[in-house]
């Protein structure tokens, strides 16, 4: 219960069927150790806390505080600062979902002899005739969060509800001011990552790597031939597909095409180098199906907000190499690349590179 209209509106519905519900809500960073000036927002400040805890309260069931900042700080931070110096653009909240905050909740939850964690994700979980776990999109495709849940395992997929897949986010807030909460119903959603509460991701590197600007300064961009175009301010600063903040004229609109951490490179070049046919992704968790045959057909989606396009799946020994049917713009090493059948999610796994056309 993070306080929020989701969460809250989750655990109501559950105590209200006839579920047993204790309310958990998690700790995972202060904003006070981030050095920002912004004031806390979303799931980790203390006004959120008490509003999971009076909700609890006023229904009658029981509400814990978990701090998992040490778990998380550990991990998803750790992960996140690496990937941005070894030229790739991660996804923390995909890690975080994967390996901190289901185990967690799954281990406080075997404390208290609890049969089942729910969260207020917006999806939904199946179970397959070969006994699989998957989830599935929810109903309303504005909020759908299939993406962010491809990491999840079996044995957290079977204990795992989510009632708000069914419904959409109209009907949620319908919900919030018919349980007695007209400001949650009001409440504005946060989409910042809770560790950067400016959004100012660069600032947030700089603070957390020492002598970062010096390591990285007077790197180059460059063209798809190599040509010097001019410097710029260190690749971690820098993510694929990028047009804004350049700062470069080079009298026509150019993107981030490629970064190279070891030469300190950024290349270069127009929209349309930004297309790629292939790429390899690895690290993979398999949901419907426990594998997929080669050239398996499925619609890939790339990054939170993508359509997806369609693709062939093709297994190797360290991944799956993806081939779209038509090129795809953007594909950015570090993000999530999640595998659908309809709506069904098959599996995901981390863009490692991405080949261009030939």
């Amino acid at each position: 219960m993070s306080g929020g209209i989701d969460s809250t509106v989750t655990a109501l519905m559950l105590h209200e069927q006839g579920y047993e519900v204790v309310g958990i809500t998690m700790k995972t960073w202060d904003y006070a150790s981030s050095g920002s000036s912004k004031k806390e927002t979303g799931c980790c400040n203390l006004d959120s806390f008490n509003d999971a805890r009076m909700a609890a309260v006023h229904h009658g069931f029981p509400h814990f505080v978990l701090d998992i900042r040490d778990e998380f700080g550990g991990f998803v931070i750790e992960n996140f600062v690496e990937e941005y110096l070894a030229g790739r653009t991660p996804n923390p909240c995909v890690m975080c979902n994967t390996h901190i905050k289901w185990r967690a909740l799954l281990k406080r939850a075997d404390a208290l002899e609890c049969d089942y964690i729910a969260t207020g994700h917006y999806g939904m979980i199946n179970r397959n005739s070969n006994g699989r776990y998957y989830v599935s999109k929810g109903v309303d495709d504005t909020k759908d969060q299939s993406y962010v849940l491809w990491g999840l395992q079996q044995d957290l997929l079977s204990r795992t509800l989510l009632p708000l897949g069914g419904y959409r986010k109209t009907e949620i807030r319908q919900m919030a001011l018919e349980f007695g909460y007209p400001e949650l119903a009001k409440k504005a959603e946060s989409y910042e990552i809770c560790f950067v509460p400016d959004n100012d991701y660069r600032g947030f590197l700089k603070k957390k790597v020492a002598g970062l600007e010096e390591r990285v300064t007077g790197g180059t961009f460059v063209d798809k031939n190599g040509r010097i175009l001019g410097k710029h301010k260190g690749y971690p600063f820098y993510t694929i597909g990028q047009r804004k903040g350049l700062d470069i004229a080079l009298g026509r609109p150019v993107f981030v095409t490629g970064i190279d951490p070891d030469t300190n490179t950024v290349v270069l070049g127009d929209e349309e180098d930004l297309n790629r046919s292939d790429m390899l992704v690895t690290k993979i968790n398999w949901m419907k199906y426990d594998g997929i045959t080669d050239g398996m057909e499925a619609t890939t989606r790339i990054r939170y907000k993508d359509k997806g396009a369609l693709s062939n799946l093709y297994a190797e020994d360290n991944g799956v190499r993806v081939r779209f049917f038509d090129a795809v713009k953007g594909i950015a090493p570090g993000q999530s690349a999640v595998f659908y059948e309809g709506n069904d999610v098959i599996g995901g796994g981390i863009i490692q590179r991405n080949n261009p056309i030939p």
